[in-house]
């Protein structure tokens, strides 16, 4: 029998649709999951969850299979797979999580071979692997489809081998921007329903590597990031169904590197590369406002949710 937490209202029962057994909110549950500890000089197989309509700190949501950094995260509504990374040594292991239901991993498949500081994005139906370091940096673009269980099928190539890029799409459109193989600010684009080698998008403002990005199902924000020197604070967007190359967003609250992104759509959330968690609107500009904190400080996670652009 279902509760009904005294006086009925639409407002109420929402906040208990577990006990029908009914997640309609998976989109708005943001996920990072691995990563490693500044303080502790250790990676962690943690996943922090967020609702992201609602800002607050992470809380635990499971754990991945062992602790694991420099991994990339593809989702759907309903399920977030994790992908790479290394886990005291790089690993092919792709496994995932029900997005509305908190515990830990099971087992997906495999990529086409042990990778870590790889890009993840995708459609909501179909996710993309691409990039990454397997004791040297790869072009090697590779898909799944999130809902079916099984090991990675070749997609295409980037236009250079790449690893520390970000990744972002729209329901039809993913780019990839950044990245290092001496410093990038290349952004390059696939369809996602095909297959294929990347076409050129347009340039970010410049070289940065290490960056977070997000996305709506019309727009992607590239934040933060390494340019070969420093840190920066730096946020620009792009419209995903164009090409041209980046317009001013505005700031993260602090300059930093190894973080990553996600959205519920109208939300975009930053988190990583230190305890802190930024948001901002994704159809406005302006500066990110505080969101909340993750449980400890963190350097290269994996962001997703059940949103993935928007959709």
């Amino acid at each position: 029998m279902p509760n009904f937490n005294g006086v009925w209202s639409l407002t109420t029962q929402l906040q208990y649709v577990n006990d029908w057994g009914i997640q309609p909110f998976a989109k708005t549950v943001g996920l990072f999951g691995g990563g490693y500890g500044d303080a502790a000089s250790a990676s962690v197989n943690t996943i922090q969850s967020v609702d992201i309509s609602s800002s607050g700190n992470a809380i635990d949501f499971g754990d991945l299979v062992n602790a694991n950094y420099g991994l990339a995260a593809v989702s759907s509504a309903t399920r977030g797979v994790f992908g790479g990374g290394l886990e005291g040594s790089v690993t092919d292991t792709m496994q995932f999580v029900t997005m509305d239901s908190r515990g830990n991993t099971s087992d997906f498949g495999n990529l086409s071979a042990a990778k870590k500081l790889l890009a993840g994005t995708g459609s909501g139906t179909r996710g993309l692997f691409a990039g990454g370091n397997t004791g040297s940096r790869i072009d090697v673009i590779e898909y799944i489809t999130i809902a079916n269980i099984g090991n990675v099928t070749d997609f295409g190539n980037l236009s250079a081998s790449k690893d520390s890029l970000a990744g972002l799409s729209s329901p039809t459109r993913a780019v990839f921007g950044g990245g290092f193989a001496n410093e990038l600010n290349v952004m390059e684009y696939v369809t996602i329903g095909s297959t294929g080698n990347v076409t050129d998008f347009g340039n970010l403002s410049a070289v940065r590597r290490l960056l977070g990005a997000l996305s709506s199902s019309t727009r992607g924000v590239f934040g933060g990031g390494f340019n070969g020197s420093n840190d920066v604070n730096i946020m620009e967007y792009i419209t995903i169904g164009s090409t041209g190359n980046v317009t001013d967003f505005g700031n993260l609250f602090t300059a930093r590197s190894s973080l990553s992104g996600t959205s519920n759509g109208t939300t975009g959330i930053f988190g990583g590369g230190t305890n802190e968690i930024d948001s901002i609107t994704i159809a406005s500009t302006g500066n990110a406002a505080d969101f909340g904190d993750l449980t400890l400080q963190l350097n290269d996670t994996a962001a997703c949710s059940g949103s993935h652009g928007g959709i």
